[in-house]
């Protein structure tokens, strides 16, 4: 009879007690476990490397002293993108924040665990992400309120030093503009769904220095299930709990001198799904 898995039950002892699950992918440049097929999407390259964190994890961790926590931080030792405080000066740290709910402390939450994680006092920028609306709305400057004044109270701490929007056309950017304390920096565009950016969403930016910036995102980086379907892959699909995506954080350390990424990763936070 073979001996049991001592890292599989304590993975499954702390994944089963554990309320909060948070997961670090590390830095993405250097893992040549993801380098051997090129994901199509981000979607894809999210859902990889949360598999990818989990297996390594689950196949090595162990139950510490301080037993069984209610929220479990799974990463991996070797895998840290701590900055040094003589590269802080040469480095630009660039973070995406996809909120999957309107829970407000996510934000704070998230921009926490950035600066823990990548051993910072401050981001360089923030841009977010909300949740999607319900099918046939349309995003209403009251959506983004709350979530903007709560990066605001993070600016004026002094934990982010500038905050940006995504998909915002020219009317809403400008009521957001004229509503805010702490103006936008920047307002990401996809151009999968307008090939050209819009000439007085142009003309609105350049007026107002706002920074008009192009991605690939979509508009639902993870679905439920899909998230689902990576935590299953991830810990060898034993039975383990449903888990509810709250937030993904997405981060670039940039080389300003050079405008290379250094570090690229994910943090993601999910809570688990009630009985």
């Amino acid at each position: 009879m073979e001996p049991p898995n001592t890292n599989t039950e304590a993975a499954v002892g702390l994944l089963d007690h554990a309320k909060t699950l948070r997961l670090h992918t590390g830095n993405l440049v250097n893992r040549s476990r993801l380098k051997k097929k090129c994901p199509s999407s981000p979607s894809e390259e999210l859902q990889d490397c949360i598999q990818a964190t989990l297996t390594e994890w689950f196949s090595s961790v162990q139950v510490s002293s301080e037993g069984f926590p209610d929220i479990l931080y799974c990463s991996l030792p070797r895998e840290t993108d701590a900055i040094s405080p003589e590269e802080r000066e040469e480095l630009k740290v660039s973070v995406k924040l996809f909120l999957c709910d309107s829970v407000q402390s996510s934000i704070r939450d998230a921009v926490e665990m950035a600066c823990q994680t990548l051993a910072v006092s401050q981001l360089d920028s923030v841009i977010i992400a909300p949740p999607g609306t319900l099918e046939g709305d349309t995003q209403t400057l009251t959506d983004l309120q709350p979530a903007w004044e709560e990066l605001e109270a993070l600016v004026r701490s002094q934990r982010i030093a500038a905050i940006g929007t995504s998909e915002l056309d020219k009317d809403l950017l400008e009521q957001l503009y004229n509503w805010a304390q702490v103006k936008p920096s920047s307002n990401q565009v996809n151009l999968a769904s307008c090939c050209v950016m819009p000439p007085d969403l142009t003309a609105f930016a350049k007026e107002f220095d706002i920074q008009l910036l192009t991605h690939n995102d979509p508009k639902e980086l993870i679905s439920a299930a899909t998230f689902q379907e990576a935590v299953q892959g991830g810990t060898q699909n034993l039975n383990i709990a449903d888990w509810r995506l709250e937030w993904v954080l997405r981060y670039s350390i940039i080389v300003k001198s050079r405008g290379i990424i250094k570090a690229k990763g994910y943090l993601v936070n999910a809570r688990k799904a009630s009985p």
